[in-house]
């Protein structure tokens, strides 16, 4: 991760110094100008470290700056999960990303690294989309703190490694820029494992709206919880995991009409932290 960084960091500072010459002047003859920077190679914004350096926590976006909205999809597996793929048991959801893609959706999603393993073709192709973006959800899916809706726990000087690892396999299944942004399995998370996590330089994303679509068998429902919690700034969690929210793709096909038709703008979470002045 912290090479990662670097690389980024290096291809921010080649950015800014293409910027600088393009403002002095037109480039002497017999040079074309300098090709302009892909958007995936400059940083994108993180929120400044907490107090003693505590890795920053990001719920929603500014509530005045627009009705603006992100919806995000946790691509869940554990570390375990592997046999039960091998009976056959879908962890992904090539509908609900059609879907997204027809409906012209932004996303962004939260991938395990044992998810990028099990389905890198998908993971792949999420990563060199430019409707999505991808980030880290750790590797296992284990929980960061004690008691999390029953996952399993890593240890306190395991969880850095397992973020790492994560980054790892993401890129090893073809994704080229995974964000400096990590959601908590189960949004659990307390100060030790804001501590353990500490300078890596990811920023903590949580949610302030739950759909509600785990385990659950009424997309209604789900549309419903979604409309009545949004609000200008809001962050959805949702799931890309067929066996654990099969109705999510049917709940997203209601939502996103209803929103646009009440004036909402579909964003990816990094607009939002980009609109709270957050650094690059």
């Amino acid at each position: 991760m912290i090479g990662l960084v670097r690389r980024i960091t290096a291809a921010c500072a080649l950015s800014a110094a293409l910027a600088a010459c393009g403002t002095a002047g037109a480039p002497p003859a017999g040079h074309p100008a300098p090709a302009k920077p892909a958007p995936s190679a400059v940083r994108p914004p993180t929120l400044a470290a907490g107090p003693g350096g505590l890795t920053p926590v990001f719920e929603h976006g500014p509530r005045t700056k627009g009705k603006t909205v992100a919806l995000t999809f946790d691509a869940d597996m554990t570390a375990d999960q592997g046999p039960r793929a091998a009976r056959g048991e879908h962890f992904d959801n090539p509908a609900l990303i059609a879907t997204l893609r027809a409906l012209k959706v932004p996303a962004t999603v939260f991938m395990t690294g044992r998810w990028a393993d099990e389905y890198p073709a998908e993971a792949r192709s999420l990563g060199h989309d430019p409707r999505f973006e991808v980030a880290n959800h750790s590797y296992s899916h284990y929980a960061f703190t004690g008691d999390c809706y029953g996952l399993p726990a890593v240890s306190a000087d395991r969880m850095r490694a397992d973020v790492e690892r994560a980054y790892t396999a993401i890129r090893k299944a073809g994704v080229p820029h995974a964000l400096p942004y990590f959601r908590f399995p189960g949004g659990c998370y307390d100060q030790r494992a804001l501590r353990a996590l500490s300078g890596l330089g990811v920023t903590a994303v949580q949610w302030d709206v739950v759909s509600g679509d785990a385990f659950a068998t009424d997309a209604d429902a789900v549309a419903r919880q979604v409309l009545d919690g949004v609000k200008p700034g809001s962050v959805v969690v949702m799931h890309c995991t067929r066996s654990a929210a099969p109705t999510t793709e049917r709940a997203v096909r209601t939502v996103v009409p209803e929103l646009r038709r009440q004036g909402y703008r579909f964003v990816k979470v990094s607009e939002l932290i980009g609109a709270t002045g957050a650094r690059r």
